[in-house]
C-alpha cells in the first residue's frame, strides 16, 4: 500500500468543506488507515488567508470582496492571502512527509511537468514559492504539516477568471501578476485533460503508483457522488 498514493477528483468543493475533509482525511493518514491520497478540485470563489498574511493583502476590506460574490477565509497553511475560483485545478495532498522543503520542490516539478505537457514553459524563481510562466505566476504552494501529514498543497490556474487576483495582494508579493494555461496556450476548456496530467505528473515525481478512486470512497457528500462513481483504476500514464 504505500507505493500508492490514491487520487480522487472532488468537483467544486466549497472552501471551508475541503478543510474539514482535508483534516479527517489528515487524522486517518496519521493513523495509519489510508496510504497517500491526492484530492484534486475547484473551489467557488474564496479569498484564503495564510498564516503571513496581512491587512494589506485585502486593500479593499472583506465587506467589498464578499459584496463581489468572494467569500474570505482563514487558512492554516504558510503564506499570504491567494484566491481559488472555478477553473483553477486546487490539489490536496494528505502525505506523509519527512523532508517539508523537499517535498514542496517536488511539487513545483510536477507542476512544471504538467504544464510543459500542455505547452506552457514553466519554472521557479529563486527565493520565491510556486510556479512561473515567463514573468507571471501559473502555480501557488502553501502547506501544513501536521505530526508528519501534509494538509493544503497547490493551485494551478487553468482557465478560470483571473480578474479577482487583480484586487489583492497575492501571495503577499507586491507587483506580481498572475496567468493560466488559458491566457498562455490560447485554449480554452483544457480541465480535464489538465487534471490526469497533474496526477500522472505527481505521482511520477514523488515515485508512486497513482491509483483512481471513487470520490464517494473518501468524502460523504452528494457532490462527490455526482462527480466521480468509478471503480478503482490507474491514472493513465
Amino acid at each position: 500500500m504505500t507505493d500508492e498514493i490514491w487520487v480522487a477528483s472532488l468537483g467544486q468543493v466549497p472552501y471551508e468543506e475541503a478543510a474539514t475533509i482535508q483534516e479527517r482525511l489528515r487524522a486517518d493518514r496519521q493513523a495509519g488507515a489510508l496510504p497517500d491520497v491526492l484530492l484534486l478540485l475547484e473551489h467557488p470563489p474564496v479569498y484564503t488567508r495564510g498564516r503571513r498574511a496581512a491587512p494589506p493583502d485585502l486593500p479593499m476590506g472583506e465587506e467589498w470582496y464578499r459584496l463581489r460574490g468572494v467569500e474570505v477565509c482563514e487558512a492554516d497553511r504558510g503564506g499570504g492571502v491567494t484566491y481559488h475560483g472555478p477553473g483553477q485545478l486546487v490539489g490536496y495532498p494528505i502525505m506523509r512527509v519527512h523532508d517539508v522543503p523537499r517535498y514542496v520542490h517536488t511539487m513545483e516539478s510536477a507542476i512544471i511537468a504538467a504544464l510543459a505537457d500542455v505547452g506552457v514553459h514553466a519554472r521557479v524563481r529563486e527565493g520565491l514559492t510556486g510556479v512561473w510562466a515567463g514573468e507571471r505566476k501559473i502555480g501557488s504552494i502553501g502547506v501544513h504539516v501536521s505530526r508528519g501529514v501534509t494538509t493544503h498543497g497547490f493551485a494551478v490556474n487553468v482557465d478560470g477568471d483571473l480578474q479577482p487576483f487583480e484586487w489583492i495582494v497575492p501571495c503577499g508579493i507586491e507587483g506580481v501578476r498572475m496567468t493560466s494555461v488559458c491566457r498562455e496556450t490560447g485554449h480554452t476548456g483544457s480541465m480535464p485533460d489538465f487534471r490526469e496530467r497533474v496526477a500522472s505528473r505527481f505521482a511520477e515525481a514523488f515515485n508512486r503508483r497513482a491509483l483512481r478512486v471513487a470520490a464517494a470512497r473518501l468524502v460523504d457528500s452528494e457532490a462527490a457522488r455526482l462527480v466521480d462513481s468509478e471503480a478503482d483504476r490507474p491514472v493513465p500514464a
